[in-house]
């Protein structure tokens, strides 16, 4: 024990190392054959992007579509009451026109669906279907009626505008439709589109024993496709 004791007759054993943690490292290898694919990847992905872009570019060089032109070339009320238990009774004549500006491609009318509306209110729905081919550069004449009733709440200020546009006969009607088309390019048929067209407020006269003290103004829509 005397040799293994110090001066100060303490003991010291032999020295034992820390044990050594075990370290994982990923290789080099691996890491670069993750950033090739990577690379490869964003390569395709953009040659991708490129070749889609020059496709619809020379498409709209080729083609040059245009969007559908949609007006409201008359209007009309032949009655427009509202009754003491709050009832609309209504009856709304809509002439329209659809013309197709394209020189190339033809235009499938599936469905013709037009909503009208007074203070939120809708009247009776009205669908033409299965309108048929709007050829190039042509245009179609289309004719809807909404006549029925609809029970209408109004408050004290809107019955006053109610009064109001009755005794000036032309009421305030937001018309809108939306359609379900196909496009045509030679002997291609498109999917589906739903176009959106909003014509906003119309100015409609009240037509009174065939005598109307306004005039429609024809109103351009806005067509959206998307």
């Amino acid at each position: 024990m005397a040799d293994k004791q110090g001066l100060t007759g303490a003991y010291y054993g032999p020295s034992i190392p820390p044990p050594q943690q075990a370290k994982y490292r990923r290789s080099r290898r691996d890491r670069g054959c993750f950033c090739c694919l990577l690379s490869l990847f964003f390569k395709i992905l953009i040659v991708i992007i490129i070749l889609v872009a020059i496709a619809l570019f020379v498409f709209w060089i080729i083609v040059r579509p245009q969007m559908m032109k949609f007006h409201i070339t008359d209007a009309k009320l032949t009655e427009f009451n509202l009754t003491a238990d709050n009832k609309l009774h209504y009856n709304l004549a809509l002439n329209f026109t659809i013309r197709n500006p394209n020189k190339k491609l033809g235009m499938y009318q599936d469905n013709i669906d037009g909503r009208a509306y007074y203070e939120d209110v809708r009247f009776t729905t009205k669908v033409l279907t299965y309108v048929g081919l709007l050829k190039k550069k042509t245009t179609q004449e289309h004719g809807l009626v909404f006549q029925g009733q609809q029970l209408v709440l109004l408050n004290n200020n809107e019955i006053a505008e109610f009064n109001k546009q009755k005794n000036a006969e032309v009421f305030d009607i937001n018309v809108k439709f939306n359609l379900r088309m196909r496009w045509r390019l030679g002997d291609y048929i498109s999917g589906n589109f739903k176009p959106k067209v909003r014509c906003g407020t119309l100015k409609v006269p009240l037509i009174t024993n065939g005598v109307s003290t306004a005039t429609f103004q024809s109103k351009k829509c806005r067509v959206r496709y998307f």
